[in-house]
């Protein structure tokens, strides 16, 4: 990975105005904030930068308003919930540039923090506008961004402002770069990649990503039906995209080609109706689901040999959930796995990665998420990271 520059190449900070761009597109129910992760992960840096006597300017975006004003996606909604977090005080300022942001800095002492009003509220945020980010950056010394999970996306508050001031990766940035490096860009091998989840649709780009960069891939979920549809199995009444056996053939031959061992299950748990506990209810082999049965996790002897398999890797990167697992019983292979995955990662013997909003369900479900090297809670920057895709928030912060 490129270096990037981090807190540590911080010279004196007393006084100096650092703008940081976090995540605190937090979820909300009935006014309050309901998750508090977002604040935890930045909350280091954001207090790090403070303790050396920076006055610290948070930006972030909250909903999508489409660049105008909207009293119920203003960013004071948060302010309380920062400050819980941070154990300190917490000015609002209703602007993120111009005379209002600049008198607000004139009475903040050093080590104070600031939210900005939501960067969404302008157009020139999500175009980009070098204007509208030269405006922010007037009141500005430095930039920090601390949001892993915006920076799929060239923003000014998340790529624009890098050409205008010197440029950090926060902690929380830091920190997942790091993991992800481990994870593919220069991994220890044997890899595996778990990728699970209902459609082949949604994961087209990693899974063709993936079978040039990992040495088995474990398929689970429902896509799993499509790869075994395409091997020419009766699936059922399964979920299972028909329409895509021929790209799935395409990717099973870029696997063989590039010595990635594909591993679909064998035996599987199937049911009439998808509901917690049916009596219909049954494991078999995947060459025995009956016309009415539908595939809703894999069996216990595929994710005994899956087991096997993470015993003889180095490294772990994890999207998807092997079954229906918000329903008992479908969960069962996911737990089954996961605690395998934490076990090996606790002896030290594997590194294990896992990122994206269902998969960190599934893993808090399976009570292991503490135990992976790393838990991505970025969706959307995660999967465009397992596409190999160049992140513009990332690659601003290394040019």
């Amino acid at each position: 990975m490129t270096a990037f520059k981090t807190l540590d190449d911080l010279g004196d900070m007393t006084g100096k105005v650092a703008l940081v761009r976090v995540d605190l597109n937090l979820p909300m129910n009935g006014g309050q904030v309901t998750d508090k992760t977002r604040i935890n992960a930045s909350a280091p840096t954001i207090l790090e930068l403070a303790d050396a006597g920076a006055k610290v300017l948070l930006l972030a975006h909250f909903g999508r308003p489409k660049g105008a004003r909207s009293s119920t996606m203003s960013l004071s909604m948060v302010v309380d919930a920062v400050q819980d977090v941070l154990g300190r005080e917490i000015m609002f300022v209703p602007e993120v540039a111009g005379e209002v942001v600049a008198q607000s800095i004139g009475i903040m002492r050093a080590g104070d923090i600031a939210i900005l009003e939501n960067t969404r509220f302008w157009p020139g945020e999500e175009k980009n506008d070098p204007e509208f980010a030269a405006a922010i950056a007037a009141n500005g010394d430095l930039y920090v961004n601390d949001a892993f999970s915006a920076a799929h996306r060239a923003h000014a508050s998340t790529e624009g402002l890098t050409k205008l001031l010197p440029s950090y990766a926060g902690r929380a940035m830091q920190k997942e770069l790091e993991a992800l490096d481990k994870a593919l860009g220069s991994p220890e091998k044997p890899v595996a990649a778990v990728v699970g989840g209902a459609k082949v649709s949604s994961k087209l780009a990693v899974l063709e990503h993936l079978v040039g960069q990992v040495d088995h891939l474990i398929i689970g979920g429902g896509m799993a039906n499509t790869f075994l549809a395409a091997r020419g199995v009766d699936v059922g009444k399964s979920l299972c995209e028909h329409e895509l056996t021929g790209t799935v053939e395409k990717i099973l031959d870029a696997a063989d080609a590039s010595g990635c061992t594909v591993h679909l299950p064998y035996d599987v748990v199937v049911s009439k109706e998808f509901a917690a506990n049916p009596s219909s209810l049954r494991i078999c082999n995947v060459h025995e689901v009956a016309g009415d049965e539908m595939i809703l996790d894999v069996g216990p002897q595929a994710v005994e040999a899956l087991g096997d398999v993470l015993k003889t890797c180095r490294t772990l990167v994890w999207n998807g959930p092997m079954g229906a697992f918000e329903t008992q019983p479908f969960d069962e292979a996911t737990v089954k796995l996961a605690k395998t995955a934490a076990a090996l990662t606790s002896e030290g013997s594997l590194v294990s990665v896992a990122g994206g909003g269902d998969t960190v369900a599934a893993l808090n479900h399976a009570g292991v998420a503490d135990q992976f090297s790393y838990i991505s809670t970025a969706g959307g920057a995660f999967l465009e990271w397992m596409e190999g895709k160049e992140l513009p928030g990332v690659a601003a912060l290394t040019r």
